[in-house]
């Protein structure tokens, strides 16, 4: 499984992926699951996957190809995230059909689909960040909800509802993502490390380096303790129970 989280806020973006996928006691693999697309002082473009690995990796290579063979219309020449939020719906809803169709001859079920966060920002236009469900349809963030996650999210959703809203800052939308990470690391076997980071300024227009965090990060070992103890002493902070808890 995967766990991605794409944050939009007045003054940029966070986006963040684990890279555990098959996890079990015999096997667990680590691929990447953000990919960035731009043209620096032009467009910036961020794909997250979570779900059926075939079908994605199958979308991110024709986008990249289209790209590379320089296409009428690819990731470079659309003009607007709403048509690349479009574009990779309908790719995942494609390769998911066609896969399925080749499984049922051999056997029956399987989950071939995949959902995608889609962010950025174009020249003239304002940030924005789309969920892209199985089907292939889309919803894009407001400021009345700020952020999107796919996979396993109930885990860190309390976090980011408490602690994110369209005004945030940068550096408390950072802290946050890490906590929902922490999170769901520890809860659930199938998100794990390393993380993928990345943070999009408004307006910038370039693609970020990015951050890979393993588990030995000194400062995500900073976050992790900090929240623990942080936990404990707020729990312990609280009033004593009514004695008829007791009873």
């Amino acid at each position: 499984m995967s766990y991605c989280v794409g944050i939009r806020l007045k003054s940029g973006m966070v986006l963040a992926s684990d890279t555990r996928t098959n996890a079990g006691v015999d096997h667990i693999s680590s691929f990447k699951k953000m990919f960035t697309f731009g043209v620096d002082g032009e467009r910036a473009i961020f794909i997250l996957t979570a779900g059926n690995l075939a079908t994605s990796q199958a979308v991110i290579n024709r986008l990249r190809r289209e790209i590379r063979q320089n296409d009428e219309r690819n990731l470079l020449t659309i003009s607007s995230l709403s048509e690349a939020a479009d574009i990779v719906g309908g790719y995942a809803t494609e390769v998911a059909q066609r896969t399925r169709q080749k499984a049922a001859m051999v056997q029956d079920g399987g989950g071939y689909g995949c959902t995608f966060l889609l962010g950025g920002q174009i020249k003239g236009q304002p940030t924005r960040l789309y969920l892209i469900y199985n089907e292939g349809n889309c919803i894009y963030s407001t400021e009345d909800t700020p952020f999107f996650q796919i996979g396993e999210s109930k885990y860190g959703k309390p976090i980011l509802d408490r602690a994110i809203n369209y005004d945030s800052n940068l550096d408390d939308a950072i802290r946050a993502t890490l906590v929902s990470f922490d999170s769901t690391i520890r809860s659930n076997l199938s998100v794990g490390f390393p993380i993928d980071l990345l943070v999009y300024k408004t307006d910038s227009l370039t693609l970020p380096k990015g951050k890979r965090i393993t588990e030995e990060n000194a400062y995500f070992r900073t976050i992790r303790s900090a929240w623990s103890q942080g936990l404990l002493e707020i729990l312990r902070g609280f009033d004593t129970p009514p004695q008829d808890y007791l009873e």
